[in-house]
């Protein structure tokens, strides 16, 4: 994660005459070489990785791609401030690409979880208030080579997520990106809305409760290869394989609407096999990743799971997601995000769009872990409070930010956010056959997202203080249903 830095400054050309001055900022140079200054621990050889330029190409100051150079410098996390400089070169019309950087911590929390969560036991009533937390911590430059070790830990009632990763951005010195990720779940899961029978195996008999339970357990590990298509473009080829085991009631049924209706768990009973390919193509602009405050981040995702590939759930997926930071006059800062996906075929319970990741008073699950089984808070009075989970999802949001404090120690900045936006999650049969008992525009899934909180930048990453999730316990049209 890079640290917040001062307002972006044109790029210092020093060491030239008057006459080479006059020549004015559209004058092209040639490069005679790129000197590097500040690295104590990261090595020289790590920083040129990311810098495309070399002797002999031609320059111009006002060329757009240094700056995308600075901003992917700061982009790894490495570094706290970088500076670029040109310098006159040994002989007329040659300059020197001097790269100033000042080196920040790199063992840093990627994330942090902690709040309130309502869930179930396993007989599937309704528990009050129970807490989460989870940790993702990783050293991202070890021992200055650039390479990332972490591991990420969450646990809630009954429920743990393990997770290790690596992340090599110069694989044996080549242009190739490689990572790897190992992983393990022991989850729960809650379905059904109202008046939920079901048949449980652990529990002799048929009853009627506020949720059904199942439970799963994941194992497996994903892999990857990565290469910069250019200094913005990243392109990513994933490979996942997971064994999974799971342990389903014999039967279920719940409310729908004003009709009993029987309830898909989205897992396959026993033992079974999830094999994915994935490719990730990364357009990445911002000038820092956490108080970013100018550039464009888009990420396209397609997932592919075919039974020749192993797998026991065939399934396509298809993400985007898509920002833009401006920086207003006063020095605000606004964000704009789009967010949209769809799935074909029979896809696993946790690849599917949760409603909890998209409304802000849910809390979103932490290492695929859902701690909740709340329904969405149903501002606009719509089916929405019927979904959990979907194969469509869509929101269109927007942020705001104030900065606060700047600094240069340990806390590198503070900003008060507030964000606002409007979702939508909704499995096939919401769109082809809606629930009985909602009319007109009440029969499209959407609802409304607020948020407001803390954003902060520190030595030991990035953290977000938000409060949504605690005003989402106050009931708002959470029983907006037809009766």
């Amino acid at each position: 994660m890079a640290a917040s830095c001062p307002p972006c400054a044109p790029l210092v050309v020093t060491g030239f005459s008057d006459r080479d001055a006059a020549a004015g900022p559209m004058l092209r140079y040639q490069l005679e070489h790129v000197e590097i200054r500040g690295n104590r621990r990261t090595r020289e050889r790590v920083i040129r990785r990311y810098i495309k330029l070399h002797a002999g190409d031609i320059l111009d100051v006002d060329d757009p791609e240094l700056e995308l150079l600075r901003y992917r410098l700061l982009g790894t996390g490495f570094f706290q401030s970088v500076n670029l400089s040109l310098r006159k070169g040994s002989h007329r019309g040659s300059v020197v690409l001097v790269v100033d950087v000042t080196e920040r911590n790199t063992i840093v929390v990627s994330d942090l979880w902690m709040g309130l969560s309502a869930d179930a036991d396993t007989r599937g009533n309704a528990r009050p208030l129970t807490a989460y937390a989870g940790a993702d911590v990783a050293e991202t430059n070890l021992a200055g080579t650039g390479i990332t070790l972490g591991g990420g830990l969450g646990f809630a009632q009954d429920q743990l997520a393990l997770r290790a990763r690596f992340f090599d951005p110069a694989f044996v010195s080549s242009s190739w990106m490689t990572s790897a990720t190992l992983l393990y779940n022991d989850a729960r899961d809650f379905y059904g809305n109202r008046d939920v029978l079901y048949d449980d195996p652990s529990n002799a008999g048929e009853q009627v409760t506020s949720y059904a339970v199942a439970r799963y357990k994941r194992f497996g590990g994903l892999i990857g290869v990565g290469r910069d298509l250019s200094m913005p473009v990243q392109l990513w080829l994933d490979y996942r394989l997971e064994r999974v085991d799971a342990t389903l009631p014999l039967a279920a049924s719940h409310r729908r609407g004003l009709d009993v209706e029987p309830i898909e768990f989205g897992l396959i009973r026993g033992l079974s096999v999830l094999s994915t390919l994935r490719a990730t193509l990364q357009y990445d602009t911002r000038d820092m990743p956490i108080l970013t405050s100018r550039g464009s981040q888009m990420i396209v995702a397609a997932d592919i799971s075919l039974s020749p590939l192993g797998s026991s759930y065939p399934y396509q997926k298809l993400t985007l997601s898509a920002s833009r930071w401006f920086t207003l006059p006063w020095r605000h800062v606004v964000r704009a995000n789009l967010f949209a996906g769809a799935i074909a075929g029979y896809a696993p319970i946790y690849e599917r769009f949760y409603i909890g990741d998209f409304s802000d008073f849910l809390p979103h699950r932490m290492l695929d872990l859902n701690v909740d089984r709340r329904p969405a808070p149903n501002f606009l009075g719509t089916d929405i409070v019927e979904v959990r989970y979907g194969e469509y999802a869509a929101r269109l949001q927007g942020d705001y930010r104030i900065p606060l404090y700047r600094g240069h120690r340990s806390v590198y900045g503070i900003d008060l956010f507030g964000s606002a936006g409007m979702y939508a999650v909704a499995a096939k049969r919401d769109l082809t056959d809606p629930p009985r008992g909602y009319s007109g525009l009440a029969r499209v899934p959407v609802d409304l997202t607020f948020n407001l909180g803390l954003l902060v930048d520190t030595n030991a990453g990035g953290f977000t203080f938000a409060f949504s999730n605690v005003l989402g316990f106050i009931p708002v049209r959470s029983e907006a249903r037809p009766p």
